[in-house]
């Protein structure tokens, strides 16, 4: 006789004893009548061989729901392999974007200065920053090869459109600074190109203006588009979590290079940042916390990351409030401002990797959506993926 560790389960014979048969064709008679009257039984009750509360003859418990630990101790999606060149790239590239409107308000209220600052700081910007991205590809034929169609449901192929935009933009404005530096003769070929750069200044800052807040964003739902759990769920506060980011690092830089007699404008700009990167993190660790994905933006080097950041942003803005007319504390000011911007590029994008690391935040999320599915009436599938 062989045994089970869920005969436990097996509830006594009920009725009178039925009598052993012998031989062979006895012991087929009484499995055959077994059997019979254990279908009986159970299509007299309604109930399934495996049912989960282990009523009735012959019925065991169902194996109950299992809680995920480990999908065998690896993850379940594929980490990014990104380094540093991707977060310095999305760092320079917001400094880029908020000079160039910088640049285009101070070109409308005469402030010189503070123009040809902020327009050399947002091309060497775009420069810098596509420096980053090209080396991050590898080849250089690689960002080319994305500038052969446009493919608007592809965050990647808009933003490669939107960096191209503003470089042609700053590259027009960049020239019309340098030739008011350089001596030129009124007459003659240097001459005619410097009038023509003159012509179309005005046009190339407004075009410069309307590339720069889309060059500011995109980068977030660049982030947000894949399946990175942290950038994902996200998806709806990083971008102003990132455009935030580029008007604290633009206004820091120009604190730091323009004198304070024409940086108020570029105060109020950086004061404007404070309160929306404030806000939007607040609302962006809030919402992880709702569905248990906070512990990547909180813990390890991204969480000490962002929160040296939450510092650096909040005594820039107040340095930046109380700052007047004193050059030193401005200078401060920009480069703590400056500084708080680039290490919430470097964590956020730490966080999102550590965070696709780890099985746990890939498939709470997900039984959380199927959970949501089948409350709100969807029970015949297992789409556990976004509405």
């Amino acid at each position: 006789m062989t045994t089970s560790p869920f005969d436990s389960y097996r509830p006594p014979e009920e009725g009178r004893r039925r009598r052993r048969r012998s031989g062979v064709r006895g012991a087929v008679s009484g499995a055959v009548s077994d059997a019979a009257q254990g279908v009986a039984d159970r299509a007299g009750r309604g109930t399934s061989w495996l049912n989960r509360d282990g009523g009735g003859r012959r019925e065991a418990p169902a194996v109950p729901d299992a809680e995920f630990s480990s999908y065998y101790g690896r993850g379940v999606i594929k980490p990014v392999p990104w380094d540093y060149k991707i977060p310095a790239y999305l760092f320079v590239g917001g400094v880029a974007a908020g000079s160039g409107l910088i640049a285009t308000g101070a070109a409308a209220t005469g402030r010189e200065l503070l123009r040809r600052n902020s327009r050399l700081t947002a091309m060497a910007g775009v420069a810098v920053s596509g420096a980053f991205l090209v080396a991050d590809l590898g080849r250089p034929e690689r960002f080319l090869n994305m500038m052969r169609t446009v493919k608007l449901t592809s965050p990647m192929s808009v933003g490669t459109w939107i960096l191209s935009g503003f470089a042609a933009f700053s590259g027009v404005t960049t020239a019309t600074e340098v030739a008011r530096l350089v001596p030129h003769p009124e007459h003659g070929p240097l001459g005619v190109i410097a009038r023509l750069l003159d012509a179309v200044d005005a046009p190339a800052a407004v075009g410069q203006a309307f590339f720069a807040p889309p060059l500011a964003a995109y980068t977030a739902v660049l982030l947000s588009d894949t399946v990175a759990p942290v950038w994902f769920e996200s998806r709806r506060e990083l971008p102003f979590v990132f455009v935030g980011s580029a008007a604290l690092a633009s206004s820091g830089v120009q604190m730091v290079l323009t004198p304070t007699s024409q940086t108020g404008p570029v105060r109020r700009f950086a004061l404007l940042g404070v309160a929306t990167e404030l806000v939007a993190m607040h609302r962006l660790e809030e919402h992880l916390e709702e569905l248990e994905l906070d512990e990547p933006v909180r813990t390890g080097e991204a969480g000490a990351k962002l929160r040296l950041a939450k510092v650096l942003t909040i005594a820039g803005g107040l340095g930046t409030l109380l700052a007047g007319r004193s050059r030193a504390v401005a200078v401060a000011s920009g480069l703590a401002l400056a500084g708080a911007s680039a290490l919430t590029r470097f964590g956020m994008v730490e966080a999102g990797i550590e965070s696709a690391k780890d099985p746990r935040f890939t498939v709470g999320p997900q039984k959380r959506r199927l959970e949501e599915r089948r409350a709100a009436g969807t029970v015949h599938d297992s789409t556990v993926t976004v509405r």
